[in-house]
């Protein structure tokens, strides 16, 4: 099936990327990776580039798929959701590690993959949809601006993962929930309105 050979060759660019690099990667050593040969691999992509920007476009479409079902859970608090958010984006830590490693070392820092940034404002704009949600439910405080809450939010995860990805934080499966609870209690608690007997 072609399309049975296309992912087998898009997941062992994955593996190479995660563990060569990128730069020192070459599509020769894709190719041995997933068991094919070399001029098999330029019937479906085209360059190593493609094979990094389609591995960023597949990635990005499944995380924001999955967000914007969590977000459509209407009975959820704006908090409970943020919480859901942090779940998915962090657990990937632990569910495919060599993808976030291939996000966070490569594709963050790649130029080419400029192009691809409005990929990453659909995740900005769903956060901030949600802490919109917050702010008119009362839930939220309602004097922060939520464009840039979103950024804040985004980029305390992302910032996690790349210390995990760095091996500067320690990544066990308790690690990766008790990074989940510090983001949503830092973040979302300072988030919230006052209650009557504060304000």
């Amino acid at each position: 099936m072609p399309e049975d050979k296309r992912q087998l060759i898009l997941d062992a660019a994955v593996r190479v990327f995660a563990s060569k690099g990128y730069h020192t990667s070459r599509v020769g050593d894709i190719a041995e990776e997933a068991g094919v040969a070399h001029g098999l691999l330029y019937h479906y992509f085209d360059s190593k580039d493609e094979l990094l920007e389609t591995i960023f476009r597949n990635t990005w479409t499944l995380m924001i798929e999955t967000i914007k079902g969590v977000e459509s859970i209407e009975e959820d608090p704006a908090r409970e959701t943020l919480r859901k958010v942090s779940a998915i984006v962090l657990r990937a830590w632990r569910d495919t590690p060599d993808i976030v490693r291939v996000l966070v070392r490569e594709v963050a820092r790649s130029p080419h993959l400029q192009q691809e940034l409005s990929e990453t404002e659909h995740a900005f704009a769903a956060l901030e949809r949600v802490i919109r949600k917050g702010q008119e439910a009362g839930e939220f405080r309602d004097d922060v601006e939520p464009r840039f809450a979103s950024f804040i939010f985004y980029g305390a995860l992302e910032e996690i993962l790349t210390g995990w990805v760095m091996g500067q934080l320690p990544d066990s499966e308790e690690d990766v929930r008790l990074a989940e609870r510090t983001i949503v209690e830092m973040l979302c608690d300072g988030l919230l309105a006052p209650s009557p007997a504060r304000a």
